[in-house]
C-alpha cells in the first residue's frame, strides 16, 4: 500500500473517544485517545484496501466553530 498523509480530529464523548479523518469521511472510537486513533487508523487501511485511485481531499490549517442551530 501507498503511504498517504492524512489529517484527523479527536474528541470525547461521553465515555468514548471519537476520532474522523478529516480527509476522507471515514471515523471511529475507543476508550482512549490512543486507541481511537488505532481504530482510526485500521479504519482508514480497510477503506483504502484495493483503491487503485485515490481521491482525498487535501485539509489545510482546519478551524474549529462552535454553531448554535434554532431548529434541530
Amino acid at each position: 500500500m501507498k503511504k498517504i498523509d492524512l489529517q484527523a480530529a479527536v474528541w470525547k464523548e461521553g465515555k468514548q473517544y471519537v476520532s474522523q479523518c478529516l480527509n476522507v469521511d471515514v471515523a471511529s472510537f475507543g476508550a482512549t485517545k490512543k486507541k481511537a486513533m488505532e481504530n482510526l487508523k485500521e479504519a482508514l487501511e480497510l477503506y483504502f484496501d484495493g483503491s487503485d485511485v485515490l481521491k482525498i481531499g487535501k485539509v489545510e490549517k482546519p478551524d474549529l466553530f462552535s454553531l448554535t442551530l434554532g431548529n434541530a
